[in-house]
Formats: structure tokens, C-alpha cells, sequence
């Protein structure tokens, strides 16, 4: 239960983007608090291993989302670890309705509810996540240095990910269901131009396989004949598309056409006072410096905001 109702900042979700909100709001005295349903540290702190985080040249996503907690929480930071059921905007204020029927209210909000890479739910798809099976290649790529691994998907991100793993591993198959992928031309003329990149056009993936080591392969059926062939790899990267989890995002807030929030450089949505960071966001890339950057800016624009609120209002400090 929240200590009391009204707050000058309240954070829906607890990831690395949340939670460094969190941590820079307290830091400049905002009566704060962070709401999350789950485990805080989101997709963080299901990833075996972050290699990619500075200062920290290996460390599990667990641990890694611990730290980020226990950081926060040296800060007095309040956690409630409840459901969010809906963002309501307002004039002066905002409101949070949370599961048990409490409303939170605050001057300001930050959105933090992240997304989730789309999945294939084939057979060995979920069974091998982090032992060879991935969604991000700038984020594990590294882990396949001179082997062989296979891109799914036909996009941009498809196409500029099996580029980018052509220079770090020995072999990449790029499979697409279609008969041509979907990327842009400059993309797909790269892509046929590399050696190291076969493209797998008309095929489909039906099975992930794997020994006592992680993947070994894949089962891949042509979608014009039926025929089935194997390939041999130790990584499966997934690329076939990223949802941001938007159910929270008030109506009035605009998004891209991909449904990602667009926002400015403050992170700051088309209604003020309402903030959105990490995979929410519209932006270049997704990564966890990143989502933690947003959480710093939110949280450093959050305290002009409430301060300029509270002045108009002749709200006592």
C-alpha cells in the first residue's frame, strides 16, 4: 500500500530506465515513487549475461538489476511492487490507478513500461533464450565471435543485424519467409555483397535444436515445396519485430506508426508532464545505457516541471 497519494513524481515500470529515474529523482528531492508488477530490472534481469554495460565487463542481468535497485533504494526510493491498471491525464496533476482500486497522484509521471521483442513460439525457441537463442545482436553478438549463426526476419533491423554479425562471425544465414526481404535497397544490395551473409529466401524456421552446449542447429522448411533441410549453427538471432508495451499510454499521447511514444529531447510526451524512457521511446536504438540515459534526462526535466508547477500553484516546498 502507498505511504500516501500524492507525489511529485510517481515511475510506472522498474527496468533500468524506471529505475534510474528513480534514483536521479530522488537525488534532486522529488517525493517519488516507483510502481512495478513484476521483477524490477524488466528484460534485464531474465539475460544471462550483459557484457556491453560500462564499468561492468561482465555481469549477470539479475545481479546487474539488483544493483540498479539497490541503488534506488538507497535513496529511499518508495517501490510499490503492484499492478498499474490505468494512467489517467490531468490539468495540475496526473493520476495512476492501481489494481487494488488506490489512485496515486502526482505532477508529473514517467513511463517506463518498456516492450518485448516479437517471438517465433517455435519448438526450442523459449527452451535455449541465452544459450544461443537471442532477440539482440549489438547485445550478444559478441558471444559468437568466428561461428556460425543464423538472422530471422527480412526488415531493416534483420538486414542491418546479419550485417553487423558478418564482421564477428565465421558464417551467417539469413532467412526469410518471403521470396524477397522487406528491408531497403541499399540494405539488401550490402547484404548480397557480403560472403559471409546466405540468404535462406521462402523458408521458414520450425525448429531450434540443441545439445548440452546450447543450439546446434536448425530445422528450416521451404514454404513453396515443403522440403525440409537442416542447418548447422550455434546462434539464432530472432529480429521479426519489437513491441513497446503501450496498454498504459493515455490516448492523447502521440506515437509513431510503429507505436513506439514520440517524444522530446526531455523525453517529455505531447502532454506535459507526462515522460516516457527506455524501449517506449521512440528512438535510435535500444539498449540499457540508453534506457538508462532516458531515465536520467526524465528525471532532471521532471524537476523543472514540478518545480514550475508547484510556483504557478503556490505550492509550499
Amino acid at each position: 500500500m502507498a505511504e500516501k497519494e500524492m507525489y511529485d513524481v510517481i515511475i510506472v515500470g522498474g527496468g533500468p530506465a524506471g529505475l534510474t529515474a528513480g534514483i536521479y529523482a530522488k537525488r534532486a528531492a522529488l517525493d517519488t515513487v516507483l510502481v512495478e508488477k513484476g521483477v524490477p530490472g524488466g528484460q534485464v534481469a531474465v539475460t544471462p549475461a550483459v557484457e556491453n554495460y560500462p564499468g561492468f565487463p561482465e555481469i549477470g542481468g539479475f545481479e546487474l538489476c539488483e544493483k540498479f535497485l539497490q541503488h534506488a533504494k538507497s535513496y529511499d526510493l518508495e517501490v510499490l511492487q503492484t499492478e498499474v491498471e490505468a494512467v489517467e491525464p490531468g490539468n495540475d496533476h496526473h493520476a495512476v490507478r492501481l489494481s487494488d482500486g488506490v489512485h496515486l497522484k502526482a505532477h508529473a509521471l514517467i513511463l517506463a513500461t518498456g516492450g518485448l521483442p516479437r517471438i517465433l513460439n517455435i519448438h526450442g525457441e523459449r527452451e535455449n533464450f541465452g544459450k544461443g537463442v537471442s532477440y539482440c545482436a549489438t547485445c550478444d553478438g559478441f558471444f559468437f565471435r568466428d561461428k556460425t549463426v543464423a538472422v530471422i526476419g527480412g526488415g531493416d533491423t534483420a538486414l542491418e543485424d546479419a550485417l553487423y554479425l558478418s564482421k564477428i562471425a565465421k558464417k551467417v544465414y539469413l532467412i526469410h519467409r518471403r521470396d524477397a526481404f522487406r528491408g531497403s535497397k541499399i540494405l539488401q544490395e550490402q547484404v548480397f555483397s557480403e560472403p559471409r551473409i546466405e540468404c535462406v529466401l521462402n523458408a521458414v524456421v520450425d525448429e531450434i535444436k540443441a545439445d548440452e552446449s546450447g543450439v546446434s542447429g536448425l530445422s528450416v522448411r521451404d514454404t513453396q515445396t515443403g522440403r525440409l533441410q537442416d542447418l548447422d549453427c550455434e546462434g539464432v538471432f530472432i529480429l521479426v519485430g519489437f513491441s513497446p508495451n503501450i496498454d498504459l499510454v493515455p490516448a492523447g499521447v502521440q506515437k509513431s506508426p510503429t507505436g513506439y511514444v514520440l517524444t522530446d529531447e526531455k523525453c517529455e510526451t505531447s502532454i506535459p508532464g507526462i515522460f516516457a524512457v527506455g524501449d517506449l521511446r521512440q528512438k535510435y536504438a535500444n539498449q540499457i545505457v540508453l534506457a538508462a540515459a532516458d531515465g536520467c534526462t526524465a528525471a532532471l526535466a521532471c524537476a523543472h516541471y514540478v518545480e514550475a508547477v508547484k510556483t504557478r500553484l503556490k505550492v509550499p516546498a
